[in-house]
């Protein structure tokens, strides 16, 4: 391979799981996929409606969007506690690009540092591997006091532990990053997912004392809103960052298509689906998570967000540490179902597996049975 940057990215994680899938797809009763966090369910009517009307669009849509975009945005994340200006709102190709080219946006240097939790989305670290930047994956600040990183990735709730960081973390955390004038980018597109502790944005007054300076908050539509097929996310924080993140998108030609645009302004106009969404998760996790935990898995986190991070443990009751995520994979492969090795996050996640609740009632009922069978 010729290309230094795609010879320095690892091969796609997923592709590891086609055996596994393979022989879960085997199951006479069919593959239950509680892998990848796809959704599955119906995209809300207003947002197909809004695409629809908006279907007659011969013109270039603008990065910005109409000032009903950004509002709309604002509106979100007011009903949330954090009260945002609609010019420090930024409408994004869904997520993880976002994630991606953020260090390359915020021109990072080779061997600046990016500070990402222990057991984390591996796209923060291929951000990182991008802009060619150094990576230190902790959940502990102590560890990094000395450290001096030019971006911090906080996620809470957690994608793929579930686990939700109280207001005293993140602010210790925010706090810490500003002394040292990083950018803080959190990630909250599980934050309407909260089901044990609340979970509140880096954008809260109670997080940041009503000063967004230096802090970027990610959200997506994709969970919310089952728009994942339509790849619509924003961030907003800090006027001055998301102001220069937009010029350079402007360059580079990366604007989300005005119907989905209009889609966004319609959906974050009101929080019914958010709450139809919340209830059909919650049923699920209500039904799956005592169905692993019957059939010995231990649930570790998971306090929020579409995740159960389960393991067969602990072997080492004093460590902590569980069985080797492939067993667990293989184990459940057998039984038909699907899941994302922890491994996949770091190695920290390595005794960990990640079961999805993004399937449907029939599926998830389908798991159930068949743990109950496996006992």
């Amino acid at each position: 391979m010729t290309n230094p940057l795609a010879a320095a990215l690892a091969d796609y994680p997923w592709d590891a799981l086609a055996s596994a899938q393979q022989r879960a797809a085997e199951h006479p009763d069919g593959i239950v996929d509680l892998s990848i966090g796809t959704p599955v369910d119906d995209t809300p009517a207003i947002a197909q409606e809004a695409l629809a009307a908006a279907g007659n669009s011969p013109g270039y849509p603008t990065v910005v969007g109409p000032p009903a975009l950004r509002a709309s945005i604002a509106g979100y994340l007011g009903r949330r506690g954090a009260t945002v200006e609609p010019g420090a709102c930024l409408a994004t190709i869904g997520s993880k690009e976002f994630v991606g080219w953020l260090p390359t946006q915020l021109a990072l240097q080779p061997d600046d540092l990016i500070i990402i939790p222990a057991t984390a989305y591996p796209t923060y670290a291929v951000g990182a591997k991008v802009a060619g930047c150094r990576v230190i994956a902790t959940d502990d600040l102590d560890s990094v006091r000395d450290e001096h990183p030019k971006l911090v990735w906080l996620n809470s709730p957690s994608n793929p532990t579930g686990r939700i960081l109280s207001p005293d973390q993140l602010k210790a955390w925010v706090d810490w990053a500003r002394e040292r004038g990083a950018v803080v980018a959190s990630d909250e597109c599980y934050l309407d997912f909260a089901w044990d502790a609340p979970a509140l944005s880096v954008l809260h007054p109670d997080i940041c004392g009503g000063d967004h300076t230096g802090l970027l908050a990610v959200h997506s539509l994709s969970k919310i809103a089952n728009l994942a097929g339509y790849r619509a996310a924003f961030v907003a924080g800090d006027p001055t960052i998301v102001a220069e993140l937009t010029l350079i998108r402007r360059h580079v030609g990366m604007m989300v298509s005005r119907p989905v645009q209009q889609a966004m302004i319609a959906l974050l106009g009101t929080d019914d689906h958010v709450r139809v969404q919340q209830e059909r998760y919650r049923r699920r996790r209500e039904l799956l998570r005592p169905a692993l935990e019957q059939a010995g898995f231990r649930i570790d986190h998971s306090e929020g967000s579409l995740y159960l991070w389960a393991t067969q443990g602990p072997l080492d009751q004093s460590a902590g540490i569980g069985d080797d995520c492939w067993k667990s994979v293989d184990r459940l492969a057998d039984l038909g179902i699907l899941v994302g090795p922890g491994a996949f996050y770091g190695t920290a996640g390595d005794d960990h597996v990640r079961v999805s609740l993004t399937a449907s009632d029939e599926r998830i009922e389908a798991a159930v049975h068949r743990l109950a069978a496996d006992q």
